[in-house]
This record gives structure tokens, C-alpha cells and sequence, in this order.
């Protein structure tokens, strides 16, 4: 947790109290009851006192599978994650949320909003293994909002014509590394920025 991090407060005016947080989870499949969380990457945003926002913190821990998890072969040749990987110094569900929350809600808290919000390129993916980690592992102080997201594939759709990520961050004019995909931190990241240069390109007046 960066407690020196300078947030600008401004920002609770833009989304109505709410905090943008970037998040990419990857998984040993698609049914977030079932199929094991193995890594999370999230991504906090700061705002100027121009109303520009940009990429502030990134939070990223590799996950055990829960006890029981299931994990489907074709998820893990996808993602590229071999979840028994000796130096992936991967950490139970309860430690990981615990460690990418605190950093959240700090941030919460710096910028004076009520809670942070999802952000992610199908957001719903992202939010439903959250909250199904959450649920196993009882843990307290979510700091997100419990189902309201805001997603980028709407969003790049609106502002690009394109709903692929690839494809979209391209359009904004970012860089896009084939070989880098498909990493919890990298996704993050590049969601961030898109999302970032959408809404810098759409200000509000925040008075």
C-alpha cells in the first residue's frame, strides 16, 4: 500500500463518487463457481486538476487454485499459466484479496469517493470472480460496488467501432505486444490506458 501516492480528491466529482479501478483476472476457465482464479491485476487511476485521468498504482498477485478448483486445459493453454510453477510464488485466495483490496480502499480513501468501481474489457467476467473469490473465502471490506461496472468493449465500441481489446487499444493509438497478452498485468494496463483516453477525450465540467 502506497501511502505517499499523491491522489487528487477531484476526482470523486467525475463519477459520482465513485473510483475507477482497472481489473484483469486470468482463470483455468469460465464459470467463476467452479473454475479457479490464478491471477489478478488491478490498476488505480489519478486525475489532474484539469480533469485529466492517468494510470496510477498497479496492484498483482498470482493466485493458488481454491481447494477443489477446477481447471480446464484449454483455459490453461490460452492464459499460458502453469499453475504448479515453482517461481509463479503464487499466494492462497484470502492473501491475494487481502493484498490487492488494502491498496484499493486506500485509494478509496485518499480521493475521498465512497467506493471503487469495476472497470474492465468485459467487466462482468472480472466482477464475477471477484465476488465468487470474496464469497469463498468470507473476506471483509470489498471495496467494490457489488454489480455496477463500467466496461470498456461498451465503451471502445461507442468511441472506435471495436469491441476487441487488441483491436480498440490500436485504435486509441497504443502499442499492442502480441506476446505480452493475456498477462493479468498487461490486459490491466492497457485497459487503463484505453480507458483513460476515452474519457480524457469526453471531459465533464467538474464544477
Amino acid at each position: 500500500m502506497n501511502e505517499s501516492f499523491n491522489y487528487n480528491p477531484i476526482i470523486a466529482k467525475r463519477f459520482r463518487g465513485f473510483l475507477p479501478v482497472i481489473v484483469d483476472v486470468e482463470t483455468a476457465g469460465f464459470n467463476d463457481k467452479t473454475d479457479a482464479l490464478l491471477e489478478i491485476a488491478a490498476v488505480t487511476l489519478n486525475m489532474n486538476d484539469s480533469g485529466h485521468l492517468s494510470l496510477a498504482e498497479t496492484i498483482h498477485c498470482h493466485v493458488e487454485p481454491f481447494q477443489g478448483a477446477n481447471l480446464d486445459p484449454k483455459a490453461l493453454a490460452f492464459n499460458g499459466i502453469d499453475p504448479d510453477h515453482p517461481f509463479r510464488n503464487a499466494v492462497k485466495e484470502h492473501q491475494a484479496l487481502k493484498e490487492i483490496f488494502a491498496p484499493i480502499r486506500n485509494a478509496v480513501k485518499m480521493t475521498t469517493c465512497n467506493r471503487a468501481v469495476l472497470v474492465g474489457h468485459n467487466a462482468f467476467f472480472d466482477l464475477a470472480f471477484i465476488n465468487a473469490a470474496v464469497e469463498r473465502t468470507r473476506i471483509k471490506r470489498n471495496p467494490f460496488h457489488p454489480f455496477s461496472t463500467f466496461d470498456t468493449v461498451s465503451l471502445s465500441a461507442l468511441a472506435y467501432g471495436q469491441t476487441v481489446l487488441a483491436k480498440a487499444a490500436v485504435k486509441a493509438g497504443l502499442n499492442w505486444n502480441e506476446s505480452e497478452a493475456h498477462s493479468a498485468i498487461y490486459d490491466a494496463e492497457q485497459t487503463a490506458r484505453l480507458f483513460c483516453i476515452i474519457m480524457n477525450a469526453n471531459k465533464i465540467d467538474l464544477e
